[in-house]
């Protein structure tokens, strides 16, 4: 089966993933502006996320082989590829596994290394949706907020809710598999595999994901990255300051 897309514009392909949880339509706004630079952007849905479909299966190696099933049924080859969070992890690794179909890569708050399960209130709370009692986008959000205090998260989230039939809301990721395969977003890149082409790295300044710690690793695996710090934002970076964050892409891509 072949990954779900919005694809927008004409030019060299750009293909972006989205983070855990989240999905291709979080990108539309960067995307069109992505493609007014002169870049065909392929927002891609990862399996068990957005309009793609679900499978039982859910790891990096299994993401970065529906990405190469995706570039073959496209036909493209000599790609950007942005990555965010788990999107960028999922980047990294097909980057490494695929260096010829990648010209550059641009990874966004998130390093090579292994990171805890850090999403059980957030997954906790998405449980708590009982579609047979909740009917709007309002009464979800009140649910969510006895597990979530910050807005902008729940907003994030909601993202995912849609009619599936008059009268009945649903989420349109697969929350019992992402539940138990949750320990497999924290998994690190391993440790042999290096790409060595054209590699940037934007992390927030109010994000811990990307400590001074980080550096060395990244550099050992990606040896010719540049860092960049995305000021007066956090790990949603690219929703926080667009502006600096599609600045800062497209002086890389550019």
């Amino acid at each position: 089966m072949i990954l779900h897309s919005n694809i927008i514009g004409e030019g060299k392909p750009f293909v972006i993933l989205h983070g855990f949880l989240g999905m291709s339509d979080n990108w539309k706004t960067l995307g069109k502006q992505f493609s007014d630079e002169g870049f065909q952007i392929h927002l891609v849905d990862q399996r068990n996320h957005g309009h793609s479909f679900w499978d039982d299966n859910f790891n990096y190696e299994i993401l970065a082989q529906d990405l190469k099933n995706y570039c073959e049924a496209h036909n493209l080859t000599d790609i950007v590829l942005l990555g965010h969070s788990m999107g960028g992890k999922t980047a990294m690794l097909f980057a490494c596994l695929y260096p010829e179909l990648v010209s550059k890569l641009l990874v966004a708050d998130i390093s090579p290394r292994f990171y805890p399960v850090h999403h059980q209130t957030i997954l906790e709370g998405l449980s708590a949706l009982d579609f047979s009692e909740i009917k709007s986008r309002g009464e979800a959000d009140k649910v969510l907020s006895e597990y979530i205090s910050e807005f902008g998260i729940r907003q994030f989230l909601l993202k995912n809710l849609y009619w599936v039939k008059k009268g009945k809301l649903g989420l349109r990721i697969n929350l019992e598999v992402l539940k138990s395969e949750v320990a497999e977003v924290g998994e690190s890149l391993p440790a042999h595999l290096r790409f060595e082409k054209d590699t940037l790295f934007l992390k927030g300044d109010r994000s811990e994901y990307i400590g001074a710690e980080d550096q060395r690793l990244i550099l050992n695996q990606f040896p010719i990255a540049k860092i960049v710090t995305i000021a007066n934002s956090g790990h949603w970076l690219h929703a926080e300051n667009p502006k600096d964050f599609f600045d800062t892409v497209i002086k890389f891509v550019g």
